[in-house]
């Protein structure tokens, strides 16, 4: 009972330590978006993020990393969006910086990978 009540304790920290956007969503440029990404974390795994029907601000994003495969609609808001456990941030035009969560089925622990993208087409 007391481990469920740290995770719990844990969690309302992690969520107050959240600050959220104020900003209205609006629509993006989609030629900054749209197009495959690529990119190489520090330990070598690569990754492809495909992004595709971009309308005002919202798009289609395809993840794929080490056999890790993700599907979604997102929404762009503040030059960035989140499609599971990664998010992707346009840096400038043709760069964008990627965080990805990655949880160690082993340990239970998780750590953050992040690497710089570029945009080919």
């Amino acid at each position: 009972m007391t481990d469920l009540m740290s995770i719990l304790s844990a969690n309302y920290k992690a969520v107050g330590l959240t600050v959220p956007s104020n900003t209205p969503y609006v629509p993006v440029d989609p030629t900054l978006y749209k197009g495959s990404w690529s990119g190489k974390y520090a330990d070598g795994k690569s990754f492809n993020i495909t992004v595709s029907n971009v309308q005002g601000f919202r798009a289609k994003v395809r993840y794929q990393s080490d056999g890790t495969s993700k599907y979604q609609d997102v929404l762009i808001k503040d030059s960035s969006f989140r499609i599971g456990d990664t998010k992707f941030t346009l840096v400038k035009s043709g760069t964008a910086l990627i965080k990805n969560v990655v949880s160690d089925p082993a340990t239970g622990s998780t750590y953050l990978d992040q690497a710089y993208a570029t945009q080919s087409s």
